[in-house]
């Protein structure tokens, strides 16, 4: 792929994800819902849109681990929801990636506990790669990052954190609980769709063989980055067949000399469950451009 494409591409994906910013930033964090998953382990959602990401609470007897914290303006509301389920104070904070929906509250949750990311997202985070959440000054920035698996032992349980490849950026963590039979995906698992962030190293070519390398671990229960607290195993196979399939029609549709600029009109969804209704569907211009980076991911094969 030609180095303007991909820069197109990005710059685009930068403009929506900023616009996700200024949204997320006037919503109060009343909004904030905690549901419990299982006896230790609850998610923090809302506010009522795809704005911010769900935050993960596993409760110990000698603290808690956090995966995320949203927007910085979102801590207090974290802080007043983990107070309802414990009394244990905060120990840990996994970051499922760099963008602010996610590791916004590092600002904050760095004086208070020990923040891990993969060692790319830190990365990203230094150098002002990826669309946004980056340029950060050291005082916000984690102290501890790992390659391809790490733990954090407390209270007698184990969390662990794996790296298993590209896909919405090149730093994404999945974290698993495997007590609890849980994993968190942050986005790379998001239902109905994909944004691939390529300033950040994302690829929608290789995203269903990270997704696939996942099912690896032994989990039920799947805690999307957004939308919906928790699904089963079940729907996050489907959602995987839903990609393949997706990036094969993306390919047919090349090779029937359809141009990138075509793509999302001509690329059917509706008959894929769930696809054609999450809120930025049919119109977001951010999957739109997922899909016109796809076409030019496949189109170096082809």
């Amino acid at each position: 792929m030609k180095r303007t494409q991909f820069l197109v591409i990005a710059i685009a994906a930068a403009a929506m994800f900023v616009a996700w910013t200024v949204s997320a930033s006037q919503t109060p964090d009343a909004d904030l819902t905690t549901t419990k998953i299982r006896d230790h382990l609850y998610v923090i959602s809302g506010p009522e849109d795809v704005t911010t990401g769900n935050v993960a609470v596993f409760v110990t007897d000698e603290g808690v681990i956090l995966v995320d914290n949203k927007f910085d303006q979102h801590v207090e509301g974290i802080l007043r929801a983990v107070r309802t389920v414990t009394d244990q104070p905060v120990r840990y904070v996994l970051n499922t990636h760099h963008h602010l929906d996610h590791s916004g509250g590092n600002r904050t949750f760095r004086g208070l506990a020990e923040i891990i990311v993969h060692r790319n997202a830190r990365q990203h985070m230094v150098d002002r790669s990826g669309s946004y959440g980056s340029g950060r000054p050291d005082s916000d920035l984690p102290r501890v990052t790992f390659s391809d698996v790490t733990s954090i032992f407390l209270g007698g349980e184990e969390v662990r954190a794996y790296y298993f490849g590209r896909g919405h950026t090149d730093g994404d963590a999945v974290i698993h609980f495997p007590a609890e039979r849980v994993i968190h995906t942050g986005d790379l698992y998001v239902p109905g769709g994909f944004l691939v962030d390529y300033r950040a190293g994302g690829s929608a070519l290789e995203w269903d063989e990270t997704l696939k390398a996942i099912l690896r671990l032994d989990f039920d229960t799947v805690i999307p980055g957004h939308l919906q607290t928790a699904v089963t195993r079940e729907d996050f196979v489907q959602h995987i067949e839903d990609f393949m399939t997706v990036r094969q029609r993306v390919r047919e549709i090349i090779l029937q000399g359809g141009s990138k600029e075509e793509v999302a009109g001509l690329l059917k969804l509706d008959d894929l469950a769930g696809w054609s209704t999450v809120p930025w569907l049919p119109n977001a211009p951010g999957l739109r451009r997922s899909f016109a980076g796809l076409y030019d991911e496949l189109s170096e094969g082809i």
